[in-house]
């Protein structure tokens, strides 16, 4: 091999290198940036874990990012401020067991349904206290500001003149309201009902009733963010095509 054809070798060789790197480098650019919003606190959905942000929804919308080429940022503020965050530009998505109600669809939009629930009252494990007892007697309610528990309290207990007073407290979040249930300065808290079983394998607590809502969650977008919205509903309709959905369920629920 003479000099010169080893030159031209070793020259074709190194832009062959570069180019590869400056390919990979800029498909890695390509990659759209998704900032999504969450409320941890509230389990399996989003619950911090030994300083890590995990929960079925965010296994959800990292499998939705994977099929749609998102490059997630997580955000964790309370649940009333996520609907301001998002209309205010701060997030780009809410992924937080948010129920689709039409005053919030007033504000945001939202994807297609991805997991039902209902509403559920819980109590400490040694309490004899009934349900009637719990909504009913004057005894001290927890639940999560922003949440449709407690919007539940305020518009079939308070707004009807069922309870009356300071029996009520609304807290950031559902782990702060359980904290205070079991050390006894509440007497039952109103949550969404995959959250009370959870809390029933990590508390000492217990469900005594169910209070059918006929809720369904949804992922949000700030109003008229179509091509967003679209890309969501896109990717969510793959991962429950692929079986990614089913094996997220299994593995939060079971």
């Amino acid at each position: 091999m003479n000099l010169k054809f080893k030159y031209f070798v070793t020259l074709l060789l190194a832009l062959t290198l570069s180019f590869g790197v400056l390919t990979a480098a800029g498909l890695a650019q390509e990659k759209e940036k998704l900032v999504v919003g969450t409320s941890a606190g509230f389990p399996p959905f989003e619950i911090m874990e030994e300083g890590e942000l995990v929960g079925f929804d965010v296994d959800l919308m990292e499998a939705i990012a994977e099929e749609q080429g998102f490059e997630l940022k997580w955000q964790d503020i309370a649940f009333a401020s996520l609907i301001p965050a998002l209309d205010a530009g701060k997030i780009d998505a809410v992924a937080a067991a948010m129920t689709i109600k039409p005053e919030r669809d007033k504000k945001v939009d939202f994807s297609d349904p991805y997991w039902s629930a209902d509403q559920a009252v819980i109590v400490r494990e040694d309490s004899d206290i009934n349900v009637v007892q719990a909504l009913m007697g004057g005894r001290m309610i927890g639940a999560q500001t922003g949440t449709t528990g407690a919007g539940w309290v305020k518009e079939q207990l308070v707004e009807k003149g069922i309870i009356s007073g300071n029996v009520s407290r609304h807290y950031d979040t559902y782990v702060m309201a359980v904290r205070d249930l079991v050390n006894g300065r509440l007497d039952s808290v109103v949550v969404d009902t995959p959250v009370a079983n959870t809390f029933t394998e990590r508390q000492p607590v217990k469900i005594i009733a169910k209070l059918i809502t006929g809720e369904q969650y949804g992922l949000a977008v700030k109003e008229g963010n179509s091509e967003l919205l679209a890309k969501l509903n896109a990717g969510l309709e793959e991962v429950r095509d692929s079986g990614k959905y089913d094996e997220i369920v299994k593995k939060w629920f079971g």
